[in-house]
C-alpha cells in the first residue's frame, strides 16, 4: 500500500508514525512545504520567553529518525493539486521549483492551518512577525534579544502567552486588542477579570489598549518603527508580532473536490474521512464535533492534532476507529494567572438555544492555612431545563486548570450538576479545601436549576 500525507507537524506526523506501526511493509511517504516536521508549536512563545535556549527542544522527531522506520520525509514540498480521479497529487520542489506527480491509495491531508495577516498599511514592512513555525519562533527571539519594545496585535492566546514572554525578557511591551476586552472567548465577566488581574502585576511593563484597531505601521527598509491606531494613537516600537487568529488551509482540498463544512474547514466523519473515497483529514485544517451541543466548531489544537491523526491512520492502516470530537477544552499563562475553559460559555449556550444558567465563585485553591494558597475564580455553567452541565471557566493564580480537567470529563459523560456535585474529589490540605471550589459552584448552580417534579 502507497500512504501519502500532506502536512508534518502534530496530525501528519502522528499519522505517519502509527501508520508504520500499523502497516510494517506499506510505502509511506509525508511531504510538507516546512523545514522541520514532527515540532511542538505550542512551545514556541516559551523558547522566546527563554526557558530553554535550544530550539531543538521544541523537535518531536527528525527526518533522519522516520527514515530508520523507511518512513519517506520529503521538505520543503508543497502539495499544488490533488487529482482524486487518478488517484495522485502534483508536488512542488520549493528549491528546485521543480513539479511532479506521486501516486497514492491513501491521502491523509493534514496541511494544517496559517496565519491571519489583517489589512493593515505597510503590514509588510521587515520586523513584523506572525508565529507559526519553527523559523518565526528563532526570527523573533533574535529580535527581542535586540529591542528594547515589542508589540504585539491580538489579545488572544498566542498574544498573552507572547505578552509573558516579552516582559520577562525585559521588554515594554503594548499589546493592542480589537475586542473589548483581551481573551473574548471567555465570558465578559471572567475576560474582565483576566484584565483586571494582569494589569494589577503590571508595574509599568506593559500596556494593553483594547477597542483599539491598528490602522498603519510606519518605518523603513530597515524595518517598523511605529504603530497608529483607529484612535489617533501612535508610539514607536522594535518589532510587531501580528497574533490575529489563523485561518484553516483547505485551497487544494476544495479545489479537489473535498468538501468543507459549516466553520470552512475540511467537513469529515468520525473516521476522519472526507467526501472523497480514501481522502481522509485531520488537524488544524479539518472542524470537529462539539461533544455538549453537538454542533461544528473550528478548535486549532496540538492535543486535537495528535488525537486526529492517530485516528485517521488506524482507518487508513484498516483499523476502526473513531473520533468523536471536542469538548473546547484549552488552558493558557500570562505572568502567574491561569486561564482555562472547557464547554460551552454562557453566552455561546445562550446562542445555541439552551437556557443556561451560571455560578461564580471565587475561593482559595487549597487550604488557607497553606504557604502557597492563591485564590481561583470559577464560573460553571449548566442547562435551567435539564440540569445537564454545559462547561466551566477558571482564572486564578492557583491551580485553575485541574479544576476544568475534572469539569471536562464530567461533560464527556454527559452528568448533570447534581450527579458532579456527588463527585468524589481528593482532599488534603497542599491540594485543596475540604469542599473543592469546583463543589461549592455546583452546589449553588443546583438551586439555580429547575427544579425536578415529584
Amino acid at each position: 500500500m502507497k500512504i501519502v500525507i500532506l502536512g508534518g507537524v502534530a496530525a501528519g506526523a502522528k499519522a505517519a508514525a502509527k501508520s508504520r506501526r500499523l502497516l510494517p511493509d506499506a510505502k509511506i511517504d509525508l511531504y510538507t512545504d516546512d523545514t522541520h516536521i514532527s515540532y511542538s508549536a505550542c512551545g514556541l512563545p516559551y523558547f522566546i520567553e527563554g526557558n530553554f535556549e535550544d530550539y531543538r527542544q521544541l523537535l518531536v522527531r527528525s527526518p533522519e529518525e522516520f527514515e530508520k522506520t523507511n518512513v519517506h520525509i520529503h521538505l520543503k514540498s508543497r502539495a499544488v493539486k490533488i487529482i482524486p480521479e487518478s488517484k495522485k497529487v502534483l508536488i512542488q520542489d520549493l528549491e528546485s521549483q521543480n513539479a511532479y506527480l506521486v501516486e497514492y491509495d491513501k491521502l491523509i491531508i493534514a496541511i494544517g492551518a496559517s496565519p491571519i495577516i489583517p489589512k493593515i498599511k505597510n503590514v509588510n514592512l521587515p520586523n513584523i512577525f506572525t508565529l507559526r513555525k519553527i523559523e518565526d519562533g528563532i526570527a523573533i527571539k533574535d529580535k527581542v534579544l535586540n529591542s528594547k519594545h515589542g508589540t504585539i496585535i491580538g489579545g488572544g492566546y498566542i498574544g498573552i502567552e507572547l505578552l509573558e514572554a516579552l516582559v520577562k525578557q525585559n521588554l515594554k511591551v503594548t499589546l493592542i486588542e480589537y475586542s473589548t476586552n483581551i481573551m473574548p472567548m471567555f465570558d465578559e465577566d471572567i475576560a474582565i477579570q483576566i484584565l483586571k488581574q494582569i494589569n494589577s502585576v503590571n508595574n509599568n511593563r506593559f500596556e494593553i489598549l483594547t477597542s483599539e484597531l491598528v490602522t498603519e505601521f510606519s518605518g523603513d527598509i530597515n524595518g517598523v518603527k511605529s504603530v497608529r491606531t483607529g484612535t489617533g494613537k501612535e508610539f514607536n516600537t522594535d518589532f510587531v508580532i501580528l497574533c490575529t487568529g489563523v485561518k484553516p488551509n483547505v485551497e487544494i482540498a476544495k479545489d479537489a473536490g473535498i468538501e468543507l463544512g459549516v466553520t470552512g474547514a475540511i467537513k469529515v466523519n468520525e473516521r476522519m474521512e472526507t467526501n472523497i473515497k480514501d481522502i481522509y483529514a485531520c488537524g488544524d485544517c479539518v472542524e470537529e464535533n462539539h461533544i455538549v451541543s453537538g454542533t461544528k466548531i473550528w478548535m486549532p489544537l496540538g492535543s486535537n492534532a495528535n488525537k486526529e491523526g492517530r485516528t485517521a491512520a488506524i482507518n487508513v492502516c484498516g483499523g476502526d476507529d473513531k473520533f468523536i470530537g471536542v469538548l473546547g477544552s484549552a488552558v493558557t499563562r500570562c505572568l502567574s494567572l491561569t486561564m482555562s475553559m472547557t464547554g460551552l460559555t454562557e453566552k455561546k449556550a445562550t446562542s445555541l438555544g439552551f437556557n443556561p444558567v451560571s455560578v461564580t465563585v471565587t475561593k482559595n485553591d487549597k487550604v488557607g492555612y497553606m504557604p502557597n494558597v492563591n485564590n481561583i475564580t470559577l464560573k460553571l455553567t449548566a442547562d435551567y431545563e435539564t440540569g445537564k452541565l454545559l462547561g466551566g471557566q477558571a482564572i486564578g493564580a492557583g491551580d485553575a486548570d485541574k479544576r476544568i480537567n475534572s469539569l471536562a470529563a464530567a461533560l464527556l459523560a454527559g452528568m448533570c450538576v447534581e450527579d458532579f456535585f456527588n463527585n468524589d474529589l481528593t482532599y488534603a490540605p497542599p491540594y485543596s479545601p475540604t469542599i473543592d471550589p469546583l463543589l461549592n459552584a455546583a452546589q449553588i448552580l443546583m438551586t439555580k436549576i429547575k427544579p425536578k417534579e415529584a
